[in-house]
């Protein structure tokens, strides 16, 4: 076997062009763990927004809270069944909410984009416990007022502690709190009055979803098959947990697709730049390689020297392509979720996985690039190399 050193003496002499293969493939590696972490945080972002004790009650038909709608007789039934957990008080853990999306200016960038508002009740917090007032206070009952929540403080007009926004025309609310939850959904999101927001906008009677936290995780079938067999209420029941997957889908799925055509055609470029860098090498070693066949040094064996060489110099740009990603861990990125239509802060996440498989990713464009190269070194008669 030819000595590793070897190969790395040849990387250091030819500097210039190790640095720009190299700098290829760590912009092919960023690229694609970039893309990889946004897709992992908006999975993570909403799938932290569900909980599998919480079964969620939609209309029958609907797929998600917008296009829902449940009469609020209805509300008392179903949090009355027996697989509803009972707070301290007494009183059924559960919540029914108003779910609407409202087009507000933003800030820094000309035009406008969608926020989500959720009208909710006051006990919405022994519901929520992870939901957490860090500045301000919370909305009182029947007042225009709003808590939001702190990734979306400051991105649009009016929406920030002390400022006001309009619901609608002529029906400002002011916002009096800013809210955490963990890095969830709800951050993306401004919380209201339910009565105010059934005013505003013409929701009187309904409320658009029902959460319920059920006695334990395993009575969920329970309680679904006897609200969906229930023909008085028309309604569907899912998982809070699962509702939130399939809310992540699209957006994940469309991150993902959008991000692999870039990085694929950042990756042609750098294996045919790590394909040229190889050739070159073969072509200013051919008495160096001649010399290694005279020595007893097989075919196969100079074929894995430079493949070796090859994997070597794509995760030196792998290592700085995955070091540079990890920057991103502190970025938010807003965008529209496409179940919803409103839109949501995400953060990047740097998984192991993902962190590995770009690595593995950069591994794979060396042995793809060096392959030829090192076949043609391999191949390479001895007396014609020892006389270059």
């Amino acid at each position: 076997m030819v000595p590793i050193s070897y190969n790395l003496r040849s990387l250091a002499v030819r500097k210039t062009t190790t640095l720009a293969t190299a700098g290829g493939i760590a912009l092919v590696v960023f690229v694609l763990a970039a893309v990889l972490m946004l897709s992992a945080g908006v999975k993570r972002t909403l799938a932290s927004s569900g909980s599998p004790d919480v079964a969620m009650i939609l209309r029958k038909g609907s797929d998600a809270e917008l296009s829902s709608g449940v009469e609020i007789p209805s509300v008392g039934l179903i949090l009355a069944n027996k697989q509803v957990a009972r707070r301290p008080d007494g009183t059924p853990d559960g919540v029914g909410e108003i779910v609407v999306v409202i087009t507000v200016d933003k800030l820094g960038t000309e035009g406008v984009s969608n926020v989500q508002i959720r009208g909710t009740t006051e006990d919405v917090y022994a519901f929520r416990p992870e939901v957490k007032i860090i500045e301000g206070r919370k909305a009182r009952p029947g007042a225009d007022e709003c808590v939001i929540g702190r990734a979306i403080r400051g991105r649009f007009k009016g929406v920030d502690l002390g400022q006001s926004f309009e619901l609608r025309k002529n029906r400002p609310v002011k916002v009096v709190g800013i809210f955490e939850s963990g890095g969830s959904s709800y951050e993306s999101e401004a919380w209201t009055d339910i009565d105010a927001a059934r005013t505003a906008f013409g929701r009187e009677g309904i409320v658009q979803s029902v959460r319920a936290r059920l006695v334990s995780e395993g009575s969920f079938d329970a309680f679904k098959r006897a609200l969906e067999s229930n023909r008085q209420l028309g309604v569907d029941v899912v998982r809070e947990s699962a509702y939130y997957e399939k809310q992540s889908q699209g957006t994940s799925l469309f991150v993902t697709a959008m991000g692999t055509v870039v990085a694929f055609f950042f990756a042609v470029g750098a294996m045919i730049g790590a394909m040229i860098t190889m050739y070159s090498a073969v072509a200013n070693r051919k008495r160096e390689i001649g010399t290694l066949r005279a020595l007893g040094f097989g075919r196969f064996t100079i074929m894995l020297s430079f493949l070796l060489e090859s994997v070597l110099l794509s995760l030196v740009g792998g290592v700085v392509g995955v070091v540079a990603s990890l920057g991103m861990g502190t970025v938010r990125f807003s965008m529209i979720n496409m179940q919803s239509w409103s839109e949501m802060v995400f953060t990047f996440d740097p998984t192991p996985g993902i962190l590995l498989g770009a690595l593995a990713f950069a591994a794979a464009m060396g042995l793809l690039g060096g392959l030829f190269p090192a076949v043609s070194a391999a191949r390479m008669p001895l007396i014609k190399a020892l006389k270059e």
